[in-house]
Parts: C-alpha cells; sequence; structure tokens
C-alpha cells in the first residue's frame, strides 16, 4: 500500500532538570537564577536550550543509526522556556525514503512548542533550519551592547579543552559530566563506558558537546558590553567526524558569523570549531545565537538614542 500521509516518531514525555540555578557570568547570576529570571519578567529560571537535545538522540540514532552520531546535525531555534516540573516530549519526522534531513520538534505536554528544528546526517547536510534564518537576518540598525563586535572577528587564542568524568565545568557549568548523568533525560551505558558502545570510548552526550563548545568561551574575549543577561536563541551541533569522546583532548576555534537584533535581543551568532589537540583535524561544529536582553542592560535606551 501507498500513501502520502507524513508519519512522526516521538519519545515519552520527561521533566528535564534544572542545573543551571547557580551559574555565574559577567559577575552576575544569570537568566537561570530564579530570582534573577522574576526581575526580568519571567516565571522562573529556565532549563538550558540544549538540555532538550538529549531527547532527541535516541529517535534520531532510530531513524539514522551510527551515522547520527559520527555525523550528524541537530538545528535548533528555541520558541518557549521550559522551567523544572514541566513535561516536554520530543519528535522526529520520518524521512522519505533515502532522504538525509527531516524535520524535528519539542513540546509541553499541553503542546506549547519549545523547539523547531532540522536533523540531518552529512557530509551534505543541505541547508539546516539555522542556515535558513541566517540567510533571512536583517543588518542591525544600531548595536548598544554588542557595538564593538564585527562579523568575522575571531577569538583571541586557541583554547584546549577537554571533558573528564568528574570535571567540574567552570562557573558557566557548575556541574560535571557524572552529575549531569544522574538527570539527564535519556541516558546510555555509551556515555560511561567505551566498552558498550563501537568506538571502545565513552562519548560526550550531544547536549554535552554544547558545555565542552562553551566551557572556554571567555579566553575568546569578545567585548561584550556589560552588565547585561543572556540566552540562548538558536543553536546548532553538528559532528564532522564524530563523535567526541571523555577525557579527550581537543582545540576550540571561534568566529563570529553574524550580527542581529529583535525588539527585545541584540545577539552575535558564534561558529565554534572543535578540533583534534593538534588543532588539525575538525572534529565538530557549534553554531550558538548568544541573546542580550536589551532592558537587562542599564541605560540601555539612553545609550542607544545617543548613537
Amino acid at each position: 500500500m501507498s500513501f502520502e500521509t507524513p508519519l512522526f516518531i516521538c519519545g515519552p514525555l520527561r521533566r528535564p532538570r534544572q542545573m543551571l540555578a547557580d551559574q555565574e557570568y559577567g559577575g552576575h547570576a544569570s537568566i537561570h537564577d530564579d530570582d534573577m529570571a522574576e526581575k526580568l519578567g519571567f516565571r522562573a529560571g529556565p532549563i538550558e536550550g540544549p538540555t532538550h537535545f538529549s531527547q532527541f538522540v535516541p529517535l534520531l540514532g532510530h531513524v539514522f543509526g551510527r551515522a547520527f552520531f559520527e555525523r550528524g546535525c541537530l538545528s535548533a531555534h528555541y520558541q518557549n522556556m521550559v522551567v523544572e516540573g514541566e513535561q516536554v516530549r520530543a519528535f522526529v519526522a520520518l524521512p522519505d525514503g533515502e532522504a538525509h534531513s527531516t524535520r524535528a520538534w519539542a513540546e509541553k505536554v499541553d503542546g506549547t512548542a519549545v523547539l523547531d528544528a532540522s536533523a540531518s546526517i552529512g557530509p551534505d547536510h543541505g541547508q539546516t533550519l539555522l542556515a535558513q534564518r541566517l540567510a533571512k537576518l536583517r543588518p542591525p540598525e544600531k548595536l548598544v551592547i554588542l557595538s564593538d563586535l564585527q562579523v568575522g572577528m575571531t577569538g583571541a587564542a586557541d583554547e584546549p579543552v577537554r571533558m573528564d568524568a568528574d570535571q567540574h565545568m567552570g562557573a558557566l557549568y557548575p556541574f560535571s559530566l557524572r552529575q549531569k548523568l544522574e538527570r539527564i533525560t535519556e541516558n546510555s551505558p555509551w556515555y560511561a563506558d567505551g566498552a558498550q558502545n563501537p568506538w571502545g570510548r565513552a562519548i560526550i552526550p550531544l547536549e554535552m558537546v554544547s558545555v565542552l563548545a562553551e566551557y572556554s568561551s571567555r579566553a575568546a574575549k569578545f567585548p561584550v558590553k556589560g552588565p547585561a543577561v543572556g540566552l540562548f536563541a538558536d543553536q546548532e551541533i553538528r559532528m564532522v567526524d564524530g563523535p567526541l569522546f571523555v577525557g579527550e583532548d581537543y582545540l576550540i576555534r571561534r568566529e563570529i558569523v553574524a550580527l542581529s537584533e529583535s525588539k527585545r535581543t541584540e545577539s552575535y551568532w558564534v561558529k565554534t570549531r572543535i578540533f583534534d589537540a593538534q588543532g588539525e583535524r575538525l572534529k565538530a561544529e557549534v553554531l550558538l545565537n548568544h541573546a542580550s536582553l536589551k532592558h537587562s542592560f542599564e541605560g540601555y535606551e539612553e545609550a542607544r538614542a545617543a548613537l
């Protein structure tokens, strides 16, 4: 029988956990702190966006197999915040035939959209969701918080990074991988025991690739004015020669690839390239839209008017 009916698979409802309540950056609490979130008009401190990436991994592993862990990409636009206690479900549309890309999305139990995404396997990913969004960006009119940034600006230096199982990931991520695995929505022995997976080494979970990519981000020394409260608005994690391994040394290089603004935010889009320890072989890329809330920057309107 043949039908044109689009089909999808979904995972169970999960309650993702908040692990950034004690996060600090720029000398102040982050939006993930309940008090700070309430001051900014939010109900409570939201769960970090890439936490939701874990719910897609079993689904995309089912659709694309081992290839997703080695050269898969999840490209997401965050739509609505989730606070601890809320339930979320991930969905993936079944691709047609031999297609290498498909749509993915997440919803709260009441149907509220959490994120929209494209999922694909490379090397030819086609136009990912964030590639489409970047292509539609208009040049910002007047930037205050990001006035000293330029497209093409690179990080101040190469950044050596690694993630050991019990390594505390710093003020930005006040927990270790082992602590994350105690709360992650979709755990797997692949994350802790190399004997259990095809690569013979424990692999870094997809959501923790975001942590690895941001762990040393202060070393880039991008001249962002502050203090201002930031959040992740869009994010793409792409494996080139994956997966990434626990306890492996890597080298990070960063580049600002776009600047944009909305009514509430100023954004700089950073492409973080993760290489082997020698900086020769590209292993993965993370594209992240760092959005700063305009009203969290003291004197924003006055500074903008003076431009």
